[in-house]
């Protein structure tokens, strides 16, 4: 059996009626699918309701139906930093344990001090200290500060979830310069929809400006950056400010700008006899929540 229904918008309303709603959207469920359906809203439900969907109502025919919303979160940012364990030195190589948490994660990030290096990481895991362990992989960590190229000591491991890692570091990174690492967890799979984009910008000495307006109500995870092949390697900072666009009417002060900050890196080529490919494109958006339009400068 189809289940047919309709999201609705309140925009005045004594009791939530249909007749009462501003906005709707017709849903149509797959067929013969029995139990719970979920529905991807789009950016057009976003911008007509309240922050947080707070309006959104859905109905069976005249009958209002409960719903629940969920929301597909980024990854966890950065956890508190987890301290190494037996670290010291063997066969040349700076090593050391680490126990993780519990459940899956994917990025390591290692608290490398120092400038101006490059060096080889060999993961293993295993589900207990001590015991032999499955190779993850070989990882290129560097900073290049010295050549403007910024630095990056993160390890793209495939989805792990073993308790303890083993790192064995070949390279210019010696025990005393290893302060601990910190992990990014797994969340669901996200799918990720385009809801602004722009390709003017304003050049003012060496910093290039972007700005696009983004819908009211609308949750951005993420900025996405096209470069073009040129330049081959390059280390960027970026500053991204969020402000609300002024209505005539709003009587009450708006909400003050946004700020965050984030880094764009891309590094392909053979350095000290190391190949390195990294490119990194893309930052969090500055998590915020605008009743009006809202414009995105980025720097």
């Amino acid at each position: 059996m189809n289940l047919r229904g309709l999201v609705v918008l309140l925009v005045v309303a004594a009791t939530p009626e249909v007749q009462y709603f501003g906005y709707e959207r017709g849903l149509t469920a797959p067929a013969a699918k029995a139990g719970q359906t979920c529905v991807t809203l789009d950016a057009g439900i976003f911008a007509h309701a309240a922050p947080g969907l707070a309006d959104l109502r859905l109905y069976r025919g005249t009958t209002e139906t409960p719903y629940v919303v969920r929301e597909a979160t980024p990854a966890e940012q950065q956890q508190p930093r987890i301290e190494p364990l037996n670290l010291g030195t063997r066969n040349g190589q700076t090593v050391f344990d680490a126990k993780m948490p519990e459940g899956q994660y994917s990025d390591v990030e290692l608290d490398v001090a120092g400038t101006d290096f490059i060096a080889t990481v060999t993961v293993t895991g295993s589900q207990t200290q001590g015991s032999a362990g499955t190779k993850l992989g070989s990882y290129t960590i560097f900073d290049l500060t010295g050549q403007k190229l910024g630095r990056s000591t993160v390890l793209h491991l495939p989805e792990s979830d073993f308790r303890y890692l083993h790192f064995a570091i070949a390279g210019k990174v010696k025990p005393d310069d290893i302060a601990g690492l910190s992990v990014e967890r797994l969340s669901a799979k996200q799918t990720y929809v385009t809801v602004a984009d722009t390709n003017q910008t304003t050049q003012k000495g060496h910093a290039t400006t972007i700005q696009f307006k983004v819908p009211a109500n609308l949750p951005v995870e993420r900025i996405d950056f096209a470069v073009g092949a040129e330049p081959t390697n390059f280390s960027r900072d970026v500053t991204v400010k969020v402000e609300p666009i002024a209505e005539p009417t709003t009587e009450t002060e708006p909400p003050q700008p946004v700020v965050a900050s984030g880094n764009l890196l891309r590094v392909h080529g053979t350095h000290d006899g190391q190949r390195i490919d990294e490119e990194r494109l893309a930052i969090d958006a500055p998590s915020v929540e605008f009743r009006a339009p809202g414009s995105l400068w980025t720097i």
